[in-house]
């Protein structure tokens, strides 16, 4: 049986997920560089955030016996590390930008994944508390949400 969060972790996991994400794109738009430069970084943030959701997901699904492909799986890590390789090297490149403007991306950034983490897994378990009669992967009638 899986426990629903506690109301105080759910609150920080989306204040966290938001903080990350304002915090990176005020930055973006504060930021004195070329606009094609600011869509490169937003994407990788995008690109970041739906890949490491992927992973916990394709993690938690195979975890509970949802079948879940060897591809997808390995596509969702694949692309959690491709993004954060892209903003390393976005960042190395970086010369008109400061080493704490720097710091700064890659601490949004990271806080932004981990904090996405952080909420699919609570919605995946407040989901499962809900309904603790939730039909198996193997009953052709069973409906799932994410």
């Amino acid at each position: 049986m899986i426990q629903k969060p506690s109301a105080a972790f759910v609150a920080a996991s989306w204040s966290a997920l938001l903080i990350g994400i304002a915090g990176y794109i005020v930055g973006l738009w504060n930021a004195n560089m070329p606009l094609n430069e600011k869509g490169y970084y937003f994407t990788v943030l995008m690109f970041g955030l739906f890949a490491a959701i992927s992973v916990q997901k394709s993690v938690r699904d195979r975890l509970e016996g949802i079948p879940v492909t060897d591809l997808y799986y390995g596509l969702s890590w694949f692309c959690t590390l491709l993004a954060i390789l892209l903003l390393i090297i976005g960042l190395w490149n970086a010369t008109t930008l400061q080493p704490s403007e720097k710091g700064f991306y890659a601490f949004a950034f990271l806080l932004s994944i981990f904090a996405a983490i952080a909420v699919q897994k609570n919605t995946r378990d407040s989901l499962a508390a809900k309904d603790p009669n939730e039909k198996k992967p193997e009953d052709k009638n069973a409906t799932f949400n994410i």
